[in-house]
């Protein structure tokens, strides 16, 4: 296909106002049920949300723990990760050997032919899949936390349940394309079109990184309705059968890690799709994707959990044989930092992990920040553990496990899970998108009571209103920040037992520090009002901060669950601890930050280097990337190439 810019008649013009505009229709708005994580931003510590811990019913991990042994005796005898490596593809066979055993069909209910398992095992299953082949934990997540068995079972008609869901249970494969070559997290400028015409929507558009659809048998495509009479418009879910005539794949994408996932291009050229295959109205889309996102993104830490779980084992093995100045090298205290890094965090990850995916079957709790959370963490510490490894393993480290094999030592992928993690800080949300997200959340219930007094549109009489309502908010949160449990020396004493170590002093550490990171969220938004949302290290720093006292209340309730099960619960203890001192580190670190920073500095260097006020600095190099256009041509039309979609039946 030509070269040229992509058709600006087709790409609809969106100003920054109308963008969030779109962003904020497809929110989920009410809160219904309580939430920790939102409580914590407010300066509430409500432990009580938490602990005790959660724990699935004994029929429920009956079932789990079956399928997790056969899952592992497969994992173990089907799958060579290092054939995945080398071929950059998945064995059909191993794609077939897992719908045989179910494994398409994990969050599917029983009576539509799935397994029907719960959040928490799926998680448990997608960790151990994932350790022995990343690119299958990428094929196996795709496919049922965003592709059609999601949407479908929250939004879908019964007719489409029925149809589709022991379609995905046991032989389809399922994709879900939204972004396109110039639309990332702007849906606002989705340019993809399904037109109306009789019984039938007509798509036009092109799809990019378009996860499984080189594989996939069924899509959810989300695409711009126009409105016309007897249709509201906007942006709509459909499923998609992949073999309709006028798709497309044009392209099978290649990366830096997961050289196994099967992900492309998709052209759309008059697709005819039935109204009945329509998800949820018109206009519904993105508050489709987002709601399936909510528990959907709970995939990702989980697989950064397996990883995590990997790492230790690989750093405790490596460490303790090889040798440096007479002793092991985890015994040298520049690399058994490291090591207590890797295995307090994996030891937190895993108690989020849990802790969220059991809110989430229980479904007493509104889990929506805290599963954001969980994939901003686990994908950031993950890969901070992983780069841990490879500096752990040294030039092993940065040696490929075939290398390693071919002269004659243990091949192990330290390289390789870098690779294959670092996508993670941008699939399903990048970690800047992430930050803004959770931050929007995190302010909501100040939007909802102010918003109305920074809002420029808005009348005075609307402002005069919202002072008010303001003040009657603020006069009650307010007094509540200055003082509370965590400044009681024996608060939280249940996490202080007798021979174990303490680890109530943590959790009042959380509870003054929640209560000083609303305290700063409120000062910010007195002090930069309606340019509080450009302020996005501010906020980037305020959701880290939150993160981080998530993350160190669920290692707590974890470590006090395995306690008294009577598992591990000295260990856990001990972890618990070593985790939430490192954590305490960096929330200090991250407090200091919100208000020295060089964030008004950045922003002047980078108007400086926009201009090519500092091109004189680039000089010196050649440019190794060669021509063409920053962003493929996605113009509607028929494709020009050959479709590489290849079903595995």
């Amino acid at each position: 296909m030509s070269a040229a810019p992509a058709s600006s008649s087709s790409r609809p013009a969106v100003t920054e106002r109308e963008a969030r505009r779109v962003a904020e229709a497809a929110r989920e708005q009410d809160w219904r049920k309580p939430s920790f994580a939102k409580e914590l931003f407010l300066g509430r510590f409500r432990l009580d949300l938490l602990h005790p811990h959660p724990m699935p019913t004994d029929e429920a991990a009956q079932r789990g723990e079956e399928f997790l042994a056969k899952l592992r005796d497969f994992c173990e005898t089907k799958i060579d990760s290092a054939v995945i490596e080398r071929d950059a593809r998945i064995p059909d066979a191993v794609i077939d050997g897992l719908k045989e055993l179910g494994a398409f069909g994990m969050k599917i209910d029983t009576k539509y032919g799935g397994l029907g398992l719960t959040q928490v095992y799926y998680n448990k299953a997608l960790a151990l899949v994932g350790s022995a082949s990343p690119a299958i934990g990428a094929l196996l997540s795709a496919h049922q936390s965003i592709g059609v068995p999601q949407p479908l079972k929250l939004f879908g008609t019964q007719e489409q349940k029925d149809t589709f869901l022991p379609r995905c249970a046991r032989t389809d494969i399922s994709a879900f394309l939204l972004t396109e070559p110039d639309v990332g997290s702007d849906p606002a400028r989705l340019a993809t079109t399904a037109v109306p015409d009789g019984d039938d929507y007509v798509l036009d558009g092109v799809k990019l990184w378009t996860t499984n659809g080189v594989v996939a048998d069924l899509l959810v495509v989300m695409a711009r309705v126009p409105k016309s009479e007897g249709h509201k418009g906007g942006i709509t879910a459909f499923v998609v059968e992949s073999a309709s005539e006028g798709i497309t794949v044009e392209n099978r994408n290649a990366f830096m890690g997961l050289r196994g996932l099967e992900n492309g291009v998709t052209r759309f050229h008059q697709v005819r799709v039935p109204a009945a295959h329509r998800i949820g109205p018109e206009g519904a889309g993105l508050k489709i994707a987002l709601t399936t996102l909510n528990t959907g993104r709970l995939s990702l830490p989980a697989m950064c959990v397996g990883a995590g779980k990997w790492c230790l084992k690989i750093a405790r093995e490596w460490s303790g044989a090889r040798e440096q100045w007479g002793k092991p090298v985890a015994l040298h205290e520049a690399v058994g930092s490291k090591i207590a890094f890797i295995a307090a965090t994996t030891f937190a990850l895993e108690a989020v992990l849990d802790l969220s995916s059991q809110m989430a079957d229980e479904d007493r709790n509104d889990i929506r920040i805290e599963a954001a959370l969980a994939k901003l963490y686990g994908s950031e510490m993950a890969w901070l553990m992983a780069d841990e490894l490879v500096q752990i393993r040294g030039g092993r480290g940065f040696e490929t496990a075939e290398s390693l094999r071919a002269r004659g030592e243990r091949a192990v992928p330290a390289e390789q899970i870098l690779r294959d993690l670092r996508i993670n800080r941008i699939f399903e949300g990048s970690t800047e998108i992430m930050h803004l997200l959770i931050a929007r959340e995190a302010v909501d219930a100040h939007l909802s009571v102010a918003g109305d007094l920074i809002d420029t549109e808005k009348s005075l009489s609307d402002k005069a209103r919202a002072g008010a309502n303001a003040g009657v908010f603020y006069a009650k949160w307010l007094p509540k920040l200055v003082a509370g449990a965590g400044q009681l020396p024996r608060a939280y004493g249940d996490f202080h037992p007798r021979g174990h170590v303490d680890l109530s002093g943590h959790l009042r550490f959380v509870e003054r520090n929640a209560r000083k990171l609303a305290r700063s969220t409120f000062y910010a938004m007195s002090r930069w009002q309606g340019r509080m949302e450009t302020k996005q290290g501010f906020l980037g720093r305020i959701v880290d901060i939150g993160a981080e006292l998530f993350a160190m209340s669920a290692a707590c309730v974890r470590a006090e669950h395995l306690r008294t099960t009577g598992d591990h619960g000295r260990e856990a203890y001990q972890l618990a601890d070593a985790f939430c001192h490192q954590a305490r580190i960096r929330v200090d670190e991250l407090f200091a930050r919100l208000w020295t920073n060089t964030d008004d500095l950045d922003r002047k260097v980078v108007k400086g280097v926009l201009s090519g006020t500092y091109e004189w600095l680039e000089q010196g190099v050649v440019d190794p990337s060669g021509e063409g256009p920053w962003i493929a041509d996605a113009t509607p039309g028929p494709s020009e190439r050959e479709n590489v979609h290849r079903p595995i039946r």
